[in-house]
């Protein structure tokens, strides 16, 4: 994942300046207004599927080569399905869509979520901007089996009005050759707090982006995300791959309503850095299992807590089931302890052979460990 501001700065100002009479849109958590495209261009706006007019579709601006696509059109011999409802837009070389929101609590951490779906047999990638942020997300890997992935990205708004953009800066020979879009939300994250009974934040994964009712996919947590900017707070991706958001109304969830699946194997890795005090001695506990989804055989995590590391095993039959319960004594070395999951390998699922998944960890605790005092002798 690539951030910055200084090369956005001019198109971030020719779509304020294109948009300086849009009306502003409140933030709400779930679909942004018109977030699916059902509501879209009149029949006099369009050009095939093209979109004629920047202000065509209802709620959005659009710069570039943007199509209005409608579920089950063709394409040479593939046929472009659309995850919720019956229509999506596409971003041919150098189109954004944008839309403003208002009420932002400056400093307050927002999370965007949104599907996407390549088009072309080609490493595509998004650029996503808010508040002077931005991030570029990666979609040479396709996650699920029906070709549509949900994405998440987090960022601090700077002031109480903002811009969110999503753009292809993808320069091809065919400028409809760019990603499907559809079912674009937000949620406001709550900062979570460590507590005296456990030292991790959000060890229970409830805090994190948007998961869009009826999709059966998840969302991904990109790579590389810092805890400054993560759309799961208090957590970082440290790895090359993403890892996925996972819900109960979709999945086997230990506990709670949320939790964490890890695709990639050792690509796939979470991360928080917790403070302790040398020289003491903690537990670090957390649950593992399987999200119910077809994924199969030996499921392996690896937990590390400083210098100490476990492996646990968990046999699935990819139906959920039985979760287990892991425990990892260590010392703390430092005022600040790196605790790191990921898995040993990664697995594919079992009905289609195509999609990634790997082990559910979830319910993630560090508590100090006090030493017992010696019974006191008797007579």
């Amino acid at each position: 994942m690539a951030a910055g501001s200084a090369s956005l700065l001019p198109l971030m100002v020719v779509l304020c300046a294109a948009t300086s009479g849009t009306a502003l849109a409140a933030i709400t958590d779930g679909l942004l207004a018109n977030g699916n495209f059902e509501r879209g261009p009149a029949p006099s706006q369009l050009r095939g599927t093209r979109v004629v007019g920047a202000s065509a579709i209802p709620s959005w601006r659009t710069s570039g080569f943007v199509e209005y696509i409608p579920s089950g059109r063709k394409q040479g011999d593939m046929v472009l399905v659309v995850p919720e409802g019956s229509h999506a837009v596409r971003l041919g070389n150098e189109a954004s869509i944008r839309q403003r929101l208002a009420g932002a609590a400056r400093g307050a951490r927002y999370a965007l979520t949104f599907s996407a779906a390549r088009t072309c047999a080609q490493a595509e990638r998004l650029n996503v901007s808010a508040s002077g942020q931005w991030a570029v997300l990666p979609m040479q890997t396709m996650y699920s089996s029906n070709g549509w992935d949900s994405y998440a990205w987090a960022w601090d708004a700077a002031a109480d009005v903002f811009d969110v953009v999503i753009h292809n800066p993808g320069v091809t020979e065919d400028p409809a050759c760019g990603p499907l879009i559809d079912s674009v939300a937000i949620r406001t994250l709550n900062t979570p707090r460590r507590t005296n009974k456990n030292l991790v934040k959000n060890g229970d994964f409830e805090e994190g982006p948007y998961i869009i009712p009826g999709t059966k996919w998840g969302v991904l947590i990109p790579s590389m995300v810092v805890d400054e900017h993560s759309p799961l707070p208090g957590w970082m991706v440290e790895s090359l791959k993403a890892v996925k958001y996972i819900d109960s109304d979709h999945f086997a969830v230990p506990r709670g309503r949320r939790a964490v699946e890890l695709l990639a194997g050792r690509e796939s890795a979470i991360a928080q850095v917790i403070r302790t005090v040398p020289g003491r001695q903690y537990a670090l506990s957390f649950t593992v299992g399987d999200a119910s989804n077809g994924c199969e055989g030996s499921l392996v995590v690896e937990a590390y807590a400083g210098r100490e590391s476990t492996r646990v095993a968990h046999e699935s039959a990819g139906r959920g089931g039985a979760a287990k319960r892991a425990v990892l004594p260590f010392r703390a070395a430092a005022a600040r302890t790196r605790v790191v999951f990921f898995s040993s390998f990664y697995s594919t699922r079992s009905d289609d052979m195509s999609s990634l998944c790997g082990p559910v960890i979830d319910d993630v605790a560090v508590v100090s460990v006090r030493a017992r005092r010696p019974a006191a002798k008797r007579g």
